[in-house]
């Protein structure tokens, strides 16, 4: 049993923990974004993502701004 919210992850459906009362300890908050992986992730995405589709999103989104 978990104190913590079970959720489905927005992007791979993946079930994570949600800790939003408690996020310095919820897994999305191992990736480090800057403001601007942020600002696109959060176009894409309303919901809560999973740690390896935060890194899959920071990852695309440094690619396509290594094109411009």
């Amino acid at each position: 049993m978990t104190k913590h919210e079970i959720i489905p992850c927005e992007r791979c459906g993946k079930r994570i923990e949600c800790k939003a009362n408690s996020f310095t300890r919820c897994q999305c908050n191992t990736v480090r974004l800057n403001l601007n992986e942020v600002q696109y992730i959060s176009e894409l995405f309303e919901g809560c993502l999973c740690a390896d589709c935060l890194v899959d999103l920071k990852n695309e989104f440094n690619a396509l701004n290594h094109l411009h």
